[in-house]
């Protein structure tokens, strides 16, 4: 069994001690007169040194409880200080293994690793914190335990790099980046600092009326898109610096990061979705970034609990580069190049417009409102001028939607202002829903999604065809469904040819192994898939049809069987 870094105990104490520290010594010093002037803060003093004591004492019976062994088969991790914990984690179940280093772990040498399973709320095992060099060693020795290399000096799959983000092109990632998150805080801030700047300009003002009205809302409009501008393009250059993808043979690491250093894995068998995402911007200029998705939490962003897992359960596989580049990528990855998108009715044109129009008019009411209560009068019929703008609206919002049946991959495309290409593989489509809301039924169309055990899923971040035929989209649901256990059994069919290559069977050598088994004909596959239609829902096996493979064939080695990326085992997680 390995322990931490020794250096992970004083790293871990003053992170824990920080907040802690300054809050008792503003109460010591602040209420010394209270106390007693010299005794109250010489007795805030005392506390202080006890609960650094007491911190500093935990942590080290932490780092003397906390070992971690990478056997063979699993990950053994032993930790707790008052309750023991004991986890094996198999390496066919890890999804990414993932490398954080701040600014302050790379000084001392430090980094986290983080180990994100198939289906896990949170990362499944974190080890805070060991040297770089042995969190490199660790991602390096569980992807080779991983491929079922036994021998510990196998010499490592050959590195391709895919894409590198020079200087250049992390400027032009910066420059068409835009943060929204911060209107609220902008809208505060602009508020409070008009009256302040008005006093210091010379030039008069209007404070009423419609003029003034007017220029506020031109000023806020202004105001909110250059914070906007300058935080995402502060955010993206601090994300991605230094970016570097390559491919080691069935796997894409990357490393990223300025004040966070970033180093993760991507299993290519994992990848659930990618994603194309561009925006009007990055559309004018020919560019994209492009998005991969597993069934794990995506590496590099934080979660609720720190441990560096991310809520959102995608990472960038490249920031920024020309479109051509990036499905190029794709194409690579999923064998499947740039489809021809089937669009929405020519009706639903007219939907989006009054669904804009509406949108318009609620404002209006709401502006209307508010003017018959506040003592100022303000131009409620402001938004009645971008009426025409809801027209073209709809029209934009229409023409950038679609679906397309690739021949082995399910595609969509929804958004203007942030427009996703989705690639799904028929063979990760876990449940095909058809959904009609009141209003679409009133157009007669319906929505088909595609739901993967990616975690995007979890936060409505599937592939979906939106407003297509109500007839078309059954038909839809059920060439999904049928495409889907096509992909099964030639993926089953190729498991079982890759296991016999393994064993050194020929189809001829071994009857029970032969290429026209009866159980993995497609009529038998197709029937004992455990596929099921419920309601709207056509519920696909995915990875538990691979499980049964592993089933009827108990007469292979034991490593081989264990070796399988798509276990049973981690179709549950994944579910």
């Amino acid at each position: 069994m390995t322990n931490l870094s020794p250096l992970s105990v004083p790293y871990r104490a003053a992170q824990r001690s920080v907040s802690i520290v300054f809050a008792l010594a503003f109460i010591a010093f602040s209420g010394g007169t209270a106390l007693g002037g010299f005794v109250g803060a010489l007795g805030g003093a005392a506390l202080l040194g006890v609960v650094v004591l007491t911190i500093g004492g935990y942590e080290l019976a932490y780092y003397r409880r906390f070992e971690y062994e990478l056997t063979p088969d699993t990950l053994d991790i032993r930790s707790g200080v008052f309750s023991r914990r004991n986890r094996e984690i198999p390496y066919r179940r890890i999804q990414n293994v993932d490398i954080s280093r701040n600014v302050a772990q790379r000084l001392f040498g430090l980094a986290a690793v983080n180990l994100e399973t198939a289906g896990g709320g949170e990362t499944e095992g974190s080890l805070r914190f060991v040297t770089y060099e042995e969190a490199r060693r660790i991602q390096k020795e569980v992807a080779r335990l991983k491929r079922g290399d036994t021998e510990a000096d196998a010499s490592e799959p050959d590195q391709e790099l895919l894409f590198e983000l020079n200087p250049r092109e992390l400027a032009i990632v910066g420059a068409l980046s835009f943060d929204m998150r911060l209107p609220g805080l902008v809208f505060v801030f602009g508020s409070s600092i008009f009256p302040v700047v008005t006093s210091f300009v010379d030039v008069p003002i209007p404070t009423s009326g419609v003029v003034a009205a007017t220029l506020g809302l031109v000023g806020f409009v202004l105001l909110v898109t250059a914070v906007s501008w300058a935080t995402g393009f502060v955010s993206a250059v601090v994300n991605y610096y230094g970016f570097r993808l390559t491919r080691v043979g069935d796997e894409l690491q990357y490393e990223r990061g300025l004040l966070q250093r970033y180093n993760g894995s991507i299993p290519i068998d994992k990848l659930q979705t990618l994603t194309v995402e561009d925006n009007p911007l990055k559309r004018r200029f020919g560019y994209a970034t492009l998005l991969v998705e597993t069934a794990g939490y995506a590496p590099g962003a934080e979660s609720s609990n720190g441990s560096g897992a991310a809520g959102r359960g995608s990472e960038a596989a490249i920031p920024l580069a020309r479109r051509d580049r990036v499905y190029s990528l794709v194409e690579e990855l999923e064998g499947v190049s740039k489809p021809t998108f089937e669009r929405p009715p020519s009706r639903i044109r007219r939907r989006y417009a009054v669904r804009y129009s509406l949108a318009l008019g609620a404002v209006t009411l709401a502006l209307y409102g508010a003017n018959t209560l506040l003592p100022q009068q303000i131009p409620w019929y402001l938004p009645l001028v971008l009426v025409p703008v809801a027209a073209v609206a709809g029209v934009y919002q229409w023409r950038h939607r679609g679906h397309a049946l690739a021949d082995d991959t399910f595609v969509t495309r929804n958004g203007f202002w942030k427009r996703e290409i989705r690639f799904v593989p028929y063979y990760r489509v876990q449940t095909v829903i058809e959904t009609r809301t009141i209003f679409q039924r009133r157009w007669r169309v319906s929505t088909v999604t595609a739901d993967t055990a990616g975690s995007l899923s979890l936060v409505g971040g599937d592939a979906k065809a939106v407003d297509i035929e109500a007839t078309a989209a059954s038909d839809l649901r059920e060439t999904l469904n049928d495409r889907l256990r096509a992909s099964l059994v030639a993926r089953r069919e190729e498991r079982r040819r890759a296991r016999q290559a393994a064993l050194g069977v020929g189809a001829t050598d071994d009857p029970t192994l032969d290429d026209d088994r009866p159980t993995d004909s497609p009529t038998e596959s197709a029937d004992t898939d455990d596929s099921f239609i419920w309601g709207d829902a056509v519920v696909g096996p995915d990875e538990k049809d691979e499980s049964s493979v592993e089933e009827n064939s108990e007469s292979d080695e034991e490593g081989l069987r264990d070796a399988d990326p798509d276990s049973h085992s981690e179709s549950d997680a994944d579910r």
